[in-house]
């Protein structure tokens, strides 16, 4: 009884809160593809958005956003055993055309993904190990209103990291190509 009061105060919560709000969340499911690290080696888990417009007009509206996504990669072999958790965090400023249902949108912004490292490599040890690639990331994408607070969308990330002097700086090792596609909620 106490959780399903707790869930519809939430809910009512969110509704109230979504009046006159400029904000809307999203879940994708990212997909890496083209010849790169990411695509070669990581699995897709999810990616969850917030996006908050602080400019709307009949034409365009503009705003921030921020995802954070999950990919993971799963290395059994004979010497090494690890496993590697990405985190990526994309905060980016964003624009979108309002045209009916179909609504374009690009952005640009800065990813962070964070490599999390569990068990071993060579027999040493690397659990609790991270490391952290940064770049400038250029979204394009295209929302359909589908109801009326519900969307589906379709969009692409290209991530150019900054790598350090130890991995060679490659298209394979910093160009970075990701599809993600999802559902969202638009606020009123």
């Amino acid at each position: 009884m106490k959780i399903k009061f707790l869930v519809l105060a939430i809910l009512f919560s969110l509704n109230s809160l979504s009046q006159n709000s400029k904000l809307s969340i999203e879940l994708n499911y990212p997909i890496p593809f083209d010849n790169n690290f990411i695509a070669e080696n990581y699995k897709s888990i999810i990616d969850v958005g917030l996006k908050y417009r602080f400019i709307n007009s009949k034409v365009i509206n503009v705003g921030v956003a921020f995802n954070g996504g999950v990919l993971y990669f799963d290395n059994k072999s004979y010497f090494q055993d690890y496993k590697v958790t990405n985190y990526m965090l994309q905060p980016k400023i964003f624009g979108e055309f309002n045209v009916q249902k179909f609504q374009p949108f690009i952005g640009l912004g800065y990813t962070s993904m964070i490599f999390d490292y569990k068990g071993s490599n060579n027999g040493f040890d690397i659990s609790n190990k991270s490391d952290t690639q940064s770049g400038i990331d250029f979204n394009i994408g295209l929302k359909y209103i589908a109801m009326k607070n519900l969307f589906v969308q379709i969009q692409y990330d290209y991530i150019i990291l900054n790598v350090g002097d130890e991995i060679p700086r490659t298209k394979y090792n910093t160009n970075v190509n990701l599809l993600k596609i999802g559902v969202g909620y638009q606020f009123n």
